[in-house]
């Protein structure tokens, strides 16, 4: 049998997706700029796209700008509002916890000038109201928070946030990265008076190298891919046809099985919490209730006392069982986790520490496989640990 259990690294395309990918790139694949019919006729892709995503998310099409996934999204919210909004201050606020497409982005700033607060987050991975507040200058200019934490699953309150802080600046802008959180929670970004917010189309059933941004109406940020003057100027080269058929066919078809989904997930999730916690030195992280009810419904972060994450990774995977030790998208960057540290979680528990991640496809036999393999893997990991 296999598990796959690493879902908030890329979930598998439906066939949906794939099916409407292949009608675009074998029939419909002219040019979307081209004023002929075949060219009519692939825009129309994009339209009913952008249509689709709108509408899950109660926006105006026009708030969305299509991208080659979140970290461009991120990339292109955060230099792009930086940029466009210098001669008011060149301080932003962020926290401590932010995903690498985040956090590289800010440190490009600095290193440009701008000056960025990193608040922190409590046990929970929650970010304290006063804290945010209490680091707002006359010159703070950008404020990004990520609505779902990806290795730990803790969620902010996003919408508080935003109205405390706009209470004491009202021109600040408010960029989320809803990556994990996007088809997992109920997001409504105008009501929140959200500013920017950043898409992956590969963490909800659609084909990588998709996603979006999503800019608010009025909101200012400066393109940084200049060319053809594509997506209303704030993001030139020929689009992705196919690739954003595929996202919009995911986005529609997520939003419809939306209360489905998100009660299949929690109940396999609090499936896997009952029975991790059952392991001797066993520690659901940012969860103290051990409840599926707490934070993000696909995420799972557990640690075990005396067995270094990435070996219990490599057992499993020789049993098909597919987990992680935190963030796919920085695998390749060893060091221990800023969450998991900014969250309080000892330095030996850090090291000893996956995440498991579901989707809408996963199922109750793939939980209950995974647990029996980790139960059966870690008496004798422990037993030829080497710390």
């Amino acid at each position: 049998m296999q598990a796959y259990l690493d879902n908030a690294a890329t979930t598998k395309v439906i066939p949906e997706v794939t099916d409407i990918m292949l009608k675009v790139m074998k029939e419909d694949y002219a040019n979307p700029s081209s004023k002929h019919t075949m060219g009519m006729k692939a825009e129309q892709y994009i339209s009913d796209a952008r249509e689709i995503i709108a509408g899950t998310l109660k926006c105006r099409p026009q708030n969305i700008i299509f991208t080659s996934g979140g970290t461009e999204a991120n990339n292109q919210a955060l230099i792009g509002a930086a940029l466009a909004q210098a001669r008011k201050g060149k301080h932003i606020i962020s926290t401590v916890f932010e995903h690498a497409s985040v956090h590289e982005p800010l440190i490009f700033l600095e290193n440009m000038g701008y000056e960025v607060t990193y608040i922190p987050v409590n046990k929970n991975g929650e970010i304290e109201e006063k804290e945010l507040c209490d680091n707002i200058r006359d010159d703070t200019i950008l404020i990004s928070v990520m609505l779902v934490n990806n290795e730990i699953g803790s969620i902010s309150d996003i919408k508080g946030l935003i109205k405390a802080a706009k209470e004491i600046k009202s021109d600040i802008l408010f960029h989320v990265d809803a990556i994990q959180g996007y088809s997992k929670l109920e997001i409504y970004p105008k009501k929140w008076d959200v500013d920017l917010m950043s898409v992956s189309g590969h963490k909800f059933h659609g084909p990588k190298g998709t996603g979006f941004l999503y800019a608010a109406d009025n909101v200012r940020i400066n393109p940084y891919i200049y060319g053809g003057g594509q997506e209303r100027g704030m993001r030139s080269g020929t689009e992705n046809v196919p690739g954003i058929a595929g996202l919009g066919c995911a986005a529609d078809i997520m939003h419809k099985n939306f209360s489905r989904n998100v009660s299949g997930m929690r109940k396999i999730k609090q499936i896997l919490i009952d029975s991790l916690k059952e392991i001797d030195g066993a520690y659901i992280n940012a969860n103290s209730m051990c409840s599926a009810d707490i934070g993000a419904p696909h995420i799972v972060s557990v640690s075990f006392e005396g067995v270094k994450s990435e070996v219990l990774l490599h057992a499993l995977a020789a049993d098909g069982v597919y987990v992680s030790s935190g963030s796919a998208c920085s695998s390749n960057h060893p060091g221990l986790s800023g969450t998991l540290q900014a969250i309080g979680l000892k330095k030996q528990l850090v090291d000893s520490t996956i995440r498991l991640s579901l989707s809408s496809l996963s199922t109750k036999e793939e939980a209950e496989y995974a647990v029996r393999m980790i139960k059966k893997h870690i008496p004798i990991l422990r037993k030829f640990r080497s710390y």
